[in-house]
C-alpha cells in the first residue's frame, strides 16, 4: 500500500461515527495496513474492540501477536536470566577483572527480571522450569567471555534461584 493510500485508509478508519466501510473492506485494508504500518494496525485493532466492532477485526493477525507476547516475555526472561548468570559466573570465577560494568549489569538485569514476574507471577513457574538450561547457555557464553576453560564452571549452577534475584547475594571468589 502506497503511502497516500496508507493515509487515506487512516483517515477513514479514525473509527469514530463512521461506518460506511464493509467488513470486508476493512478487513481486506487491514492486512495491507499490519505489514504497512504495524503501529497503525494496534490503533485501529484497539478501537475497533473499543468501539464492539468485533467483525471488522483482523482476527488472522490479532490471535498471532497475541500469543507472540507470550513469546516476547518469556524470551526476554531467559535473556535476563542468562546475563545475569553470565556477570554472576564471570565475577566468580575471573574475580582478578571485576568491574563496575559487571555489576551494573547484574543489577540492572535482577532489576528487569524482578519487573517481569510482578508483572506476570505465572513466568516464575516458567523460570524455574527453564533454568537449567538457561545456566547451560550461560556457562558457554562465560567460557567464550572469559577464555576459561569449560570445566572451569560446576556443572550445575552454584546459585540459586533466590540468590540469583537477590539484590544483595555477589558469589565469593573462587581461586582455582
Amino acid at each position: 500500500m502506497v503511502k497516500k493510500d496508507l493515509k487515506k485508509f487512516q483517515d477513514q478508519t479514525k473509527l469514530s461515527t463512521q461506518n460506511y466501510l464493509t467488513a470486508e473492506a476493512v478487513a481486506g485494508e487491514l492486512l495491507s495496513l499490519y505489514e504497512a504500518d504495524f503501529a497503525a494496525w494496534v490503533d485501529t485493532q484497539a478501537s475497533l474492540l473499543e468501539q464492539g466492532r468485533y467483525e471488522e477485526l483482523d482476527k488472522g493477525n490479532l490471535i498471532e501477536e497475541i500469543r507472540d507476547l507470550s513469546k516476547r516475555e518469556r524470551s526476554a526472561l531467559n535473556n535476563n536470566l542468562r546475563i545475569v548468570l553470565l556477570h554472576l559466573l564471570k565475577w566468580q570465577f575471573q574475580s582478578d577483572h571485576r568491574s563496575r560494568s559487571w555489576k551494573s549489569s547484574i543489577v540492572e538485569h535482577r532489576q528487569r527480571i524482578e519487573q517481569s514476574l510482578e508483572e506476570s507471577p505465572s513466568l516464575k513457574t516458567y523460570l524455574e522450569n527453564v533454568f537449567k538450561d538457561v545456566y547451560f547457555r550461560a556457562v558457554k557464553k562465560a567460557e567464550i567471555e572469559t577464555g576459561l576453560n569449560r570445566n572451569t564452571f560446576p556443572v550445575d549452577c552454584p546459585y540459586t534461584l533466590a540468590e540469583i534475584l537477590d539484590v544483595d547475594f555477589m558469589p565469593v571468589e573462587t581461586n582455582d
